[in-house]
């Protein structure tokens, strides 16, 4: 996990200097840069692999070609294994897998890649970059005098006019353009049944597989565990491959979720760590939340309070990051989803999934970058989204007690306590306990008039006075953004 900075079209050192400074948090242990003519290229590394020698810029040996990435593939050793018969390595790193992928196979490297990434590869005055295929990895571009700036964050793009998302599943060529190389599974819009025995027993095999690959680190890995049956799946398949497994929650004081945790941390046999804050401590960390989130959305907001929590936590004792990010679209967990019928929820789950990188997933990345550890999410592995999306729709719909997500349920039956298997979902920030809490502080200070004036006169979407609460701090540091462009608006399932 780091942080990339690219210019093309001017060798800028100042300029870049400024855009990596912005995002110094993403990575703290080493940064390198490099410029040729007019292209300009800034790294700032988070060691995860290779931890001596994986410096970026990285280059091919003849030097005509260098690489820049924000990510982690995982399974660039079995790539390497293929790779060292031509190419001769600098490093152990996954980095420079993807610099000798190129070599051989050009722009279509990023078919092979197992992975979340953004990187940016130098080609004899060419510029190639992609963003991974669900858009784990946050990416963004704009112009300055009609030249394009790249960068991991938002805020590093300051000064910069037209500001966009790099879309997920996308390349991008200084020669020939935008081009995606990828889309989410077609759906099964089958109505008969798959034979339940064999689908939970090719979930529960897909997602150990997922799983084990997210564990390759040569520093501490751990996970986020809210208690809720996704992120105590993942805990219970990563306690197969670390014995000695550190799991961490954050909520208010003897809250939904942390009592949840505790049970699944004592049942698996986890080091169990917690973050117990209060309405006072939320609002002291409020205007750095929404800094780090670069986002005003208020339910994304109100979640990604517990998430910094949990994440200051973490970075006392791991360097990654496990979550249950994903489980909810892919299995239609959201309370809101049970209005849909078996014709148009798999039409629903896509739409969600496809805009996770720009809810969820861009919570789960600033939170944990805020604090200088990656995060990692397992359900999203291309595999484990293809077999979801092949699942016939009558089969994500509740069943007659009105629980959601029973195929996931029943697939890991045995492995987790039964109040936790069958546990009903709640939104992160209710289980944390401070959902309510935020609002009613909120709700007192804007009044009715200020919130109807500002809204009237405001060309931004306001859904509530929490939310012009959240816009007014977003817009001390984002005025520049056009946020209906960058951010969207999303449905409050959060």
């Amino acid at each position: 996990m780091c942080g990339i900075a690219v210019i093309i079209g001017e060798k800028n050192k100042d300029r870049l200097k400024e855009m990596m400074q912005k995002m110094k948090h993403r990575g703290p242990d080493e940064k390198g840069t490099f410029f040729k003519n007019d292209i300009s290229f800034g790294h700032l590394r988070l060691s995860i692999i290779d931890l001596n020698t994986g410096k970026q810029p990285i280059f091919n040996e003849s030097g005509d070609k260098c690489i820049v990435m924000n990510g982690e593939i995982y399974n660039f050793k079995k790539l390497y294994d293929v790779l060292k018969e031509d190419h001769t390595f600098s490093t152990k790193t996954d980095t420079e897998v993807i610099i000798h992928l190129y070599e051989e196979y050009g722009e279509n490297c990023v078919d092979y890649l197992e992975g979340m990434f953004c990187f940016a590869i130098y080609d004899n005055g060419k510029v190639f970059i992609a963003r991974d295929r669900i858009g784990i990895k946050p990416l963004y571009f704009g112009y300055v005098n009609g030249k394009m700036h790249f960068a991991s964050e938002i805020k590093a793009l300051k000064g910069c006019d037209s500001i966009d998302i790099f879309p997920p599943g996308n390349t991008y060529s200084s020669i020939e353009g935008f081009k995606q190389y990828y889309s989410l599974p077609q759906l099964n819009k089958s109505d008969e049944c798959h034979n339940e025995d064999e689908l939970t027993k090719k979930i529960k095999q897909e997602l150990t597989a997922a799983v084990e690959k997210r564990m390759v680190s040569d520093v501490p890995v751990g996970v986020f565990l809210s208690g809720g049956l996704d992120s105590s799946i993942i805990v219970y398949l990563m306690k197969k491959y670390n014995p000695d497994l550190h799991t961490f929650s954050a909520g208010f004081k003897n809250s939904p979720d942390l009592i949840a945790a505790r049970k699944v941390a004592d049942y698996l046999g986890t080091k169990h760590y917690e973050y117990i804050y209060d309405l006072d401590d939320m609002l002291e960390v409020l205007t750095d939340v929404i800094y780090y989130l670069e986002s005003f959305d208020a339910p994304l907001v109100r979640s990604s309070i517990p998430g910094y929590m949990v994440s200051k936590l973490a970075s006392k004792y791991v360097k990654v990051i496990l979550t249950g990010e994903g489980a909810d679209e892919l299995f239609s967990g959201y309370h809101y989803l049970k209005e849909f019928d078996v014709d148009h929820i798999n039409a629903e789950l896509l739409r969600i999934t496809a805009n996770l990188h720009n809810s969820n997933l861009q919570r789960t990345d600033r939170m944990t970058m805020a604090h200088s550890i990656e995060g990692r999410v397992p359900f999203l592995d291309p595999n484990f989204v293809k077999l979801a999306f092949n699942i016939p729709p009558v089969q994500k719909i509740p069943d007659e007690n009105n629980i959601g997500k029973v195929l996931l349920r029943k697939a890991f039956e045995g492995c987790l306590p039964e109040e936790i298997l069958w546990r009903t979902k709640a939104k992160f920030s209710e289980g944390a306990g401070s959902s309510d809490s935020i609002k009613e502080y909120i709700e007192d200070k804007i009044t009715e008039n200020d919130f109807f004036n500002e809204r009237a006169n405001s060309n931004v979407a306001i859904r509530s006075k929490e939310e012009l609460f959240y816009y007014r701090i977003y817009k001390s540091y984002y005025d520049y953004v056009d946020v209906v462009k960058v951010l969207g608006r999303t449905r409050d399932f959060n």
